[in-house]
């Protein structure tokens, strides 16, 4: 039995990484807060002939989080492969500079993109480590890599996350756990944000099962339109 859990699951990154990894027979675990929205991926999957099921929890709530990956790891068996993704995208982003930045909208952004990702790795590391087996996958922008002035906030949580995601791969070494940063330098089929090219997401689904299962010595891929 084989599994993925996506965190915070959505209609285009999120569903093209389930139906990747669906296709080759995992089970999908999606979770995000919005119930409405996960049963309509779930069904938009399972007539797919892929197996699905929700587990609804806010990035902003630690013990929620854990609690609803606890429940898809006894629903599936085990959680073979994280992927920790909640608005990846640039098309919401409020812009506020360096110079006009409040402490209250870095303390936000660094509890939604790392704190999250560091509560969902909790959640299902041990038992990678135990089993040998795993691999955790965290998604960014181009803020991580190349961080403009008025995306200041999110920029400065999502470069503390790349950071802390390649530094786990390196601890993992020669575990058999697999820790990856994937860093999205384009749009996914919004309008383009500062001139940044436009990308599907079935383009860049298939990194993740890449990272997951050919490159997995790998700590980072980045990709650009």
């Amino acid at each position: 039995m084989t599994s993925i859990a996506i965190v915070g699951a959505g209609p285009q990154l999120g569903l093209a990484i389930a139906r990747t990894f669906g296709t080759q027979g995992y089970d999908v675990a999606l979770v995000s807060r919005n119930r409405t929205k996960l049963d309509g991926l779930v069904d938009t999957l399972t007539t797919e002939g892929i197996t699905a099921a929700a587990f609804p929890a806010d990035v902003l709530d630690p013990d929620a989080l854990t609690q609803a990956l606890k429940d898809a790891a006894v629903q599936f068996g085990g959680i073979d492969v994280l992927e920790y993704s909640p608005s990846a995208g640039l098309d919401t982003i409020e812009a506020t500079t360096p110079a006009g930045i409040e402490l209250a909208h870095v303390q936000h952004e660094i509890e939604f993109h790392l704190y999250g990702a560091i509560a969902a790795a909790k959640a299902v590391l041990p038992a990678m480590r135990e089993a040998g087996t795993g691999t955790l996958l965290f998604t960014t922008n181009a803020g991580s890599m190349n961080p403009q002035p008025p995306t200041a906030p999110i920029s400065t949580a999502m470069a503390a996350l790349r950071n802390w995601a390649i530094n786990l791969h390196k601890e993992l070494a020669g575990t058999g756990v697999q820790a990856a940063h994937i860093g999205i330098d384009a749009t996914i089929g919004t309008p383009t944000f500062y001139g940044q090219p436009r990308a599907t997401a079935d383009q860049l689904s298939p990194l993740y099962w890449d990272l997951h299962i050919t490159n997995r010595d790998r700590s980072e891929r980045i990709f650009r339109g």
